[in-house]
């Protein structure tokens, strides 16, 4: 009982985190508002635990939900859903360049400013979620190999932060991503 009561928000965010990706690999709208649910409470778990990266991209996930929802709505308001299609080869060397300026911005911030003991990992797996989740949100067939990526190095995290259900989820995650990509391909070739 007192594992339960300790580990209670790393196994409802696990949860929660299950059931988002599950939606996500059916490209369901519904994603969405299980990810909102999750990423509110992901704000108190990554704070609790020092992953003050994590916790702040909580707040950017929540934001990028909402817009997501709306921008996949809106398509399905008009009778199609938004369509998964490539990232453009321009957009993706700015949002790699982006994601290596926010990576070093947010290892300064953690390294000078916070207690944090795993100041690099932390801001890589975050500067990458801010690429992987706007790629999502837009639909594009990529997003799924900047997820696996983030998914390899924050099981490691998890599992060294000790939040043993989530970093099982991410390694469950890997494995999701790899089939989602795949899937995502296929429909993409349909539509």
């Amino acid at each position: 009982m007192h594992f339960i009561s300790t580990h209670w928000l790393d196994i409802t965010t696990t949860a929660l985190g299950l059931a988002y990706i599950l939606l996500e690999y059916k490209a369901s709208v519904w994603m969405w508002v299980v990810g909102f649910v999750m990423q509110s409470l992901g704000i108190v778990l990554y704070y609790q635990k020092g992953l003050y990266a994590d916790c702040g991209m909580e707040f950017y996930y929540l934001a990028m939900t909402v817009y997501g929802f709306i921008a996949w709505m809106r398509h399905k308001q008009k009778a199609k859903d938004l369509p998964i299609r490539h990232i453009p080869k321009r957009m993706a060397f700015i949002w790699l360049a982006v994601a290596v300026a926010v990576w070093a911005a947010i290892y300064f911030l953690l390294s000078r400013f916070t207690n944090s003991n795993v100041p690099v990992l932390d801001a890589f797996t975050t500067a990458l979620s801010i690429v992987g989740i706007w790629a999502l949100a837009r639909k594009y067939l990529e997003q799924w190999f900047v997820w696996i990526v983030v998914d390899v190095v924050t099981c490691g995290l998890y599992f060294y932060k000790d939040i043993p259900f989530k970093a099982s989820l991410y390694a469950l995650y890997v494995v999701i991503a790899v089939f989602g990509y795949f899937k995502w391909r296929k429909m993409m070739s349909k539509n």
